[in-house]
């Protein structure tokens, strides 16, 4: 039964179990404060009665004195006896006004011949219901015993109870009821959130561009409610955040696949379409076959390079605390001068500036792939400009970093375009065929290898000029080795 009960009081409401709580509470309290009040009222009472009887036996002892019995009518209701007591018996004088029950008073009556205080007890006499008796002496050996009913006490003590209870029960249920409301209202803050809770539960967030509308408003509750909604609105902002970056990478990698798999198609369409030439008898010639396995290789070697490039990038993705990169001390400076070298060389119809500040410039950092970064800032400047257009590289050292500044002064790239430049597969010319402008993956190539060395790139320059800055701290932190 209890256990039922139990489960039955946990089923209910927040709000609910608290008016409960609080009627329970509230009733505990008034079962106190009535038992209080009534035992302080019937003492109260019982006093006041004393002290009646006690002037009472004052003019009734007198009396008692001059006759030897109380002569003076009692009260309606009142009985008066007087004793003869004497070594612990008492012997009743006649006449006398007693119940047919006596042996209450007789018993205070020898109970009083061995005190020296008047006696005060409260007795139930058979047939009369309760009765105050209170003995004095008279004299030596004379005792004075008076009775009197308690039937007005009790039945003012009733009519106490009787509003007490009635009193207390409307109060206790206009605390339930008011305090329910109260209540309700009160967390009326908190049934919006779980609504919030169950809109958002219903909310479809599968898709890319999930977001959450739903939100916690109000002003009530408390400071307690509103740092609550305050918490649950940051989860939101907290969740939604979340989901923007999941969408963005879902994109992102959609984007990704499909370009890299239009990127790879073209090579191997090219390389299928000069394999079936080779079906003709006109492919059989010598120069033709060699002009063609030319174009396999080419279309080949392209394909290593993108592959290469892709494979680079997801193992940066994949290393979340250190980069595949093999360490080692060397010269910065030298490794600019090699990569001018091979830029000269390579695009002649571009002129290239060097500086290079300190002679030597020793890092602890992966040459091959820094060398790699110069290179692809170095041919993007290249395929992007016309020719003619003047290349520089400049190399400085500022406190605790280095920087390469790779700048030309082309046709500079458009403000929409800057903030995905550095996106996989991204180019500014969409036109722009691939012998020509490359696959899209110089520069995030060359952002991941700089972000794993823990530098920086950034993209400067205004219009008609454009400046990549490379920024390596003067110690990075060794990593694995690729």
């Amino acid at each position: 039964m209890i256990r039922r009960w139990w489960r039955a009081y946990r089923a209910l409401r927040l709000g609910t179990r608290l008016a409960l709580g609080l009627g329970v509470l509230s009733l505990v309290v008034f079962a106190v404060v009535g038992t209080v009040l009534t035992a302080y009222m019937r003492d109260y009472l019982e006093r006041q009665l004393a002290d009646q009887m006690k002037l009472v036996q004052v003019v009734q002892s007198k009396d008692a004195a001059t006759h030897g019995t109380v002569r003076r009518k009692p009260y309606y209701g009142w009985y008066t006896a007087v004793y003869d007591v004497s070594g612990g018996s008492a012997d009743l004088r006649t006449p006398a006004e007693v119940p047919a029950d006596s042996r209450a008073l007789t018993a205070l009556a020898r109970t009083m011949a061995r005190s020296d205080e008047d006696l005060t007890r409260t007795v139930r006499i058979g047939g009369h219901g309760p009765y105050l008796l209170r003995a004095c002496e008279v004299e030596p050996g004379v005792v004075l015993v008076s009775a009197a009913p308690m039937g007005d006490v009790e039945d003012t003590v009733d009519q106490l109870i009787t509003m007490q209870v009635v009193a207390f029960g409307l109060a206790l249920l206009a605390l339930v009821v008011f305090g329910r409301r109260m209540l309700r209202r009160g967390l009326k803050p908190l049934s919006d959130m779980a609504s919030t809770a169950h809109g958002i539960t219903s909310h479809d967030l599968t898709e890319s561009a999930a977001r959450l509308p739903l939100r916690v408003d109000g002003r009530d509750g408390g400071r307690e409610v509103a740092e609550l909604r305050t918490a649950f609105n940051t989860m939101l902002e907290h969740i939604d955040d979340s989901l923007a970056v999941r969408a963005r990478a879902e994109q992102r990698l959609r984007r990704f696949v499909a370009d890299a798999s239009h990127e790879l198609r073209t090579p191997l369409m090219s390389v299928r379409g000069y394999a079936d030439l080779f079906q003709y008898a006109a492919a059989n010639e010598p120069g033709e076959r060699e002009r063609h396995l030319a174009r396999l290789r080419a279309e080949a070697a392209r394909m290593g390079v993108l592959l290469d490039d892709l494979l680079l990038l997801a193992r940066l993705d994949a290393a979340e605390v250190e980069a595949p990169l093999r360490w080692e001390d060397a010269d910065l400076t030298e490794l600019v001068r090699q990569a001018a070298d091979a830029f000269r060389a390579g695009h002649p119809e571009h002129p290239l500036t060097v500086t290079t500040g300190p002679a030597v410039v020793k890092l602890r950092l992966d040459p091959r792939r820094i060398r790699q970064v110069l290179d692809n800032l170095l041919t993007n400047a290249a395929v992007h400009t016309p020719p003619g257009t003047k290349v520089s590289v400049t190399v400085s050292c500022p406190a605790d970093a280095v920087r390469v500044a790779v700048a030309d002064t082309g046709p500079g790239i458009p403000v929409a375009d800057r903030e995905r430049i550095f996106d996989r597969f991204y180019r500014v010319d969409k036109a722009r065929s691939r012998d020509r402008g490359g696959s899209g993956l110089g520069l995030a190539v060359a952002g991941s290898l700089v972000r794993a060395h823990g530098g920086t790139i950034e993209l400067g320059g205004e219009p008609g000029a454009t400046v990549f800055t490379v920024t390596l701290p003067a110690a990075p932190r060794p990593a694995a080795a690729l």
